[in-house]
């Protein structure tokens, strides 16, 4: 995409987003917009669009699109499916900015929908279009909702913005009483035209908002996603997402581990991390972290001091964080002493901070503990509170403590967050008034914690290359499966050490090279049809007498026509797979795992994106559960864990020559021998696609 044609792009989608006249089309759903405008206080023009109504809502109705006033910058399109496609047909003749198809029965249901959303797509051509099978979009900055439906949002004038594929979720997002300001929020539908990660750029054109939080079953375009990680970074504008759905990433077509023990979720994961994006795993926790990034961004770290005035809460907080990356930090004796002097000497000093009730209402004293305590070397000073009832409980006492803990975080100068503990313990004015002094009020101990997780990793976060551009499919789907030989052979040749070995093809010649080796040796049947050959007795392992290793033979050549003699490696510390799996959705990504027979049982494992580099190999390894084997443990070698890195950067130079056409690639085990003796590639798997792409 030129630079001209981006910008018309994103000039497009700012008239669909932020128009000046809407028109509607359609019945009941359509009046429902109307109503929502007229609600809202939409300062536009609206002009529904009826064959045979004269008004609705209060507004006349046009007959078609040929005589509306002019081009709406925005249109609504709430009729059939059939229908929908002659609409959006007209109002991209009548040069109109874009617009939401509502309807269902297209690509989400048959092969008939399925052609049906192509001629939609069709139809539309250049105008910007959303769904179909959707929703729409509310933008609550500036008053347009293109929603057929209530919702419980309100206008504001900055805030964040949400994505998501669900139109019933979104509906339910709208109604929470979190106190988060919504700027933007967005259904996807069918991504038919207009996908998240178009749509998402186009929202971080509006200054106005502050985060976006995805909740999305996958990724429409990894490459234009990740060109809106950089976008977004450029901005200062942080993103959150909840993945959510399973699938399989070519289990069908895979014969290795690596499929089945990496995931396509997982996969997903990684790109996150690797483009800075911070992950949750709930939508209340979507919410929060969204709460924490609108109250002043990104996280420098998530080193937090925790004030409380029960050690039950303490306790909660602290039992919390052990599952995620949040750390309470002992307090420095300077630290100490401060908070010391403002408590009483029954009060014992630690994080998290159990300050007590001795100076429950007492404006003053409780100001002077939070100042001491949030002054401290932390990333965030958090007040666990839950507000009473207001119905039956007088508030003044737990007002006293937020105020004297909003007034102690600017002096401070500390990022500030109120946690209560239960969801109904933060009331939403309250919520709203924190936001407003830059107080992120967050809900419940877990979501909490893991909002800070998520936003202290998109601070920390460093800037990364993008990985590899997602390789086309093949024109060609016929598999070539390369047997165990020939595969190691080629992988040799990029630097991959192998063991020394022969291909023999009778028993006679398979003795012969048994005995030019020397010592054990290791007969392994080998034909390209043959896969997990561990299952089918075609290994042979520890052999040394000829007459042992001439009956081996015999057997194995019953699977194919030759057999491999090889060294047996002995002197092994760790067996690794690496395995190379080609995500549908993500592109090419490496494995690196504990292997062997049992590398599915272990699923010990790291995955990786290309590019990488010798940092993100140790880093992968030293993630291992296990790694503790590989680097030494209890007076065991170290492995060669600089071989290991070879071995990978090896892979790395294969894949790069192979990326169109490589299916699936898996060295398993990778045997890694003592510190400075390497690493040796004993099995491999691989499989490409015949013939290349110039797609």
């Amino acid at each position: 995409m030129n630079a001209d044609h981006g910008i018309a792009e994103r000039r497009r989608l700012a008239r669909l987003l932020q128009p000046h006249s809407i028109a509607v089309f359609g019945g009941r759903f359509a009046e429902a917009v109307v109503e929502q405008c007229t609600l809202m206080g939409f300062a536009g023009q609206v002009w529904p669009v009826h064959p045979t109504r004269a008004a609705i809502g209060g507004y006349p109705c046009h007959r078609s699109v040929e005589n509306l006033p002019a081009a709406p910058d925005a249109a609504f399109v709430a009729v059939n499916r059939h229908q929908t496609v002659d609409i959006v047909e007209r109002l991209a003749r009548r040069g109109a900015g874009g617009a939401v198809a509502y309807a269902s029965g297209f690509g989400e249901t048959s092969a008939e929908g399925a052609e049906l959303q192509r001629k939609l797509v069709d139809a539309a051509g250049a105008m910007r279009l959303i769904g179909p099978n959707c929703y729409g979009f509310i933008n609550f900055l500036d008053g347009v909702p293109l929603w057929p439906d209530s919702h419980g949002g309100q206008r504001v004038e900055r805030g964040v913005a949400i994505l998501t594929q669900s139109s019933n979720i979104a509906l339910n997002l709208t109604m929470n009483r979190r106190g988060l300001p919504l700027a933007y929020l967005c259904t996807l539908g069918n991504q038919a035209a207009t996908g998240l990660s178009a749509l998402a750029d186009g929202i971080l054109d509006d200054d106005r908002v502050t985060a976006i939080g995805l909740h999305i079953e996958g990724i429409d375009d990894p490459d234009a996603f990740a060109a809106l990680a950089d976008k977004a970074k450029y901005c200062g504008v942080p993103i959150i997402a909840l993945k959510t759905g399973r699938s399989e990433i070519g289990a069908r077509l895979a014969l290795g581990h690596t499929a089945s023990i990496a995931g396509s979720d997982a996969v997903t994961m990684v790109l996150f991390r690797r483009l800075g994006i911070g992950q949750v795993t709930s939508l209340p926790a979507l919410l929060e972290c969204l709460k924490l990034l609108h109250a002043g961004g990104p996280l420098e770290g998530s080193r937090l001091v925790s004030l409380s005035c029960s050690g039950g809460e303490a306790a909660l907080i602290s039992d919390a964080a052990t599952a995620r990356g949040v750390t309470f930090p002992a307090f420095s004796e300077p630290e100490r002493a401060r908070i010391e002097n403002t408590v009483s000497d029954m009060v014992r000093i630690d994080n998290p901070f159990d300050y007590h009730t001795f100076d429950w209402g007492d404006g003053p004293r409780l100001e002077a503990t939070f100042t001491a305590a949030a002054s401290a070397d932390v990333d965030l000073a958090a007040l666990v509170l839950d507000m009473p009832r207001t119905d039956r409980c007088d508030a003044t006492t737990w007002q006293t403590t937020l105020d004297s803990f909003r007034r102690a975080a600017a002096s401070a100068g500390r990022r500030a967050a109120v946690i209560a503990s239960l969801a109904e313990g933060l009331p939403e004015d309250t919520a709203a008034a924190l936001l407003r002094d830059g107080i992120a009020p967050l809900a419940g101990v877990d979501d909490a914690l893991e909002a800070i997780d998520a936003a202290a990793f998109v601070g920390q976060a460093k800037p990364r290359s993008a990985p590899w551009p997602r390789p086309p499919a093949p024109p060609s789907r016929t598999i070539e499966t390369v047997d165990e030989s020939a595969a190691k052979a080629r992988f040799a040749q990029y630097g991959l050490c192998v063991p020394d070995g022969t291909l023999c093809h009778d028993a006679e010649a398979a003795v012969a090279a048994a005995a030019g080796l020397g010592g054990p040796v290791v007969l392994k049947a080998v034909s390209k049809d043959l896969h997990h050959k561990t299952e089918r007795n075609a290994v042979r392992l520890g052999l040394r007498d000829p007459a042992a290793i001439d009956r081996a033979a015999a057997d194995l050549l019953d699977f194919g026509d030759s057999v491999l003699v090889e060294r047996q490696i002995e002197d092994g510390v760790a067996e690794l797979i690496l395995g190379v799996g080609r995500d549908p959705a993500v592109g090419l990504y490496l494995l690196i795992g504990i292997g062997g027979i049992l590398a599915e049982l272990h699923a010990d494992k790291a995955l990786v994106l290309f590019p990488l580099d010798p940092s993100d190999v140790e880093t992968a390894l030293r993630s291992l559960k296990a790694a503790a084997v590989l680097f030494g443990h209890r007076n065991r070698p170290a492995g060669d864990v600089e071989a290991v890195i070879d071995a990978v950067m090896a892979v790395q130079r294969f894949v790069e020559d192979h990326r169109d056409t490589l299916l699936e690639l898996e060295i398993n085990p990778l045997i890694v021998r003592p510190a400075g003796l390497g690493a040796v590639a004993v099995d491999g798997l691989l499989r490409l696609y015949e013939g290349r792409s110039d797609d």
